[in-house]
């Protein structure tokens, strides 16, 4: 399956809009290029890759989506929100879910059911205190912030309105649910994105919905799964603990 991306480059996180360009693409839920590594070289550093490697969605696990590693996380700039309250949201459509991260792996899912459903899954690694606060930075963003613009440099932006805050039940520790309307090149999609605290660990679902332009609430348009949330969950429960 393939999804049409073109000119949402800077919509979402990388493993995003990797399966919504690539979502043909097969497998990649072993390899190492789906991770965001601190540069440490650390042997710590490597086994807390490897089991975030190991906790990642692989293909099989949800059916109905082909499941992509991100080849394109390394390198990127960090998201710029042109409000400071609003640095939060843009920081979650980055590579990483902020700056504290210590190892991110990150997964790109297209939906082989509806067409222009893709889902980004992504792992990340922090000290617990850097995790609780990611969630109540995160809760604050979502209640100062209706609305952004995110610069990733070299004149690419996308502005995000109609942010709110929005219930969905899933398990952890803690979580934060908010929608957007994401508009970049004259195109607006729906968004849906929900973190998770799992200890130490941060799981951060994104979904857009390519085949639903936005005309009204961008909330009634796009959800995260249900499958892909409570699989990944339960793989983070089983490999990590």
């Amino acid at each position: 399956m393939r999804v049409k991306a073109t000119g949402l480059a800077v919509l979402t996180a990388s493993a995003l809009l990797f399966t919504a360009a690539c979502g043909g693409s097969s497998g990649g839920g072993s390899d190492n290029r789906g991770a965001t590594a601190k540069p440490n070289g650390s042997s710590s550093s490597a086994k807390t890759r490897t089991r975030l490697q190991m906790a990642a969605l692989e293909q099989g696990d949800v059916p109905g989506y082909q499941v992509s590693a991100d080849s394109t996380a390394t390198g990127r700039t960090r998201p710029q929100a042109d409000k400071k309250a609003c640095q939060p949201l843009a920081d979650i459509m980055g590579d990483e879910p902020n700056p504290q991260a210590r190892e991110t792996v990150n997964r790109g899912l297209g939906s082989q059911r509806a067409l222009g459903l893709a889902v980004a899954a992504s792992l990340s690694s922090y000290k617990e205190g850097d995790a609780q606060r990611l969630i109540k930075d995160l809760r604050t963003a979502v209640g100062a912030c209706s609305g952004f613009t995110a610069a990733l440099g070299g004149g690419s932006s996308s502005t995000y309105a109609q942010v709110k805050a929005r219930p969905y039940r899933i398990g952890g520790d803690e979580s934060v649910s908010w929608s957007a309307a994401s508009t970049q090149v004259n195109v607006t999609t729906p968004v849906h994105i929900v973190v998770v605290r799992q200890g130490a660990v941060i799981v951060r679902f994104m979904t857009i919905n390519l085949g639903a332009p936005v005309k009204g609430k961008a909330q009634e348009l796009v959800e995260v799964p249900r499958d892909v949330a409570d699989k990944q969950l339960a793989k983070v429960r089983e490999v990590l603990g």
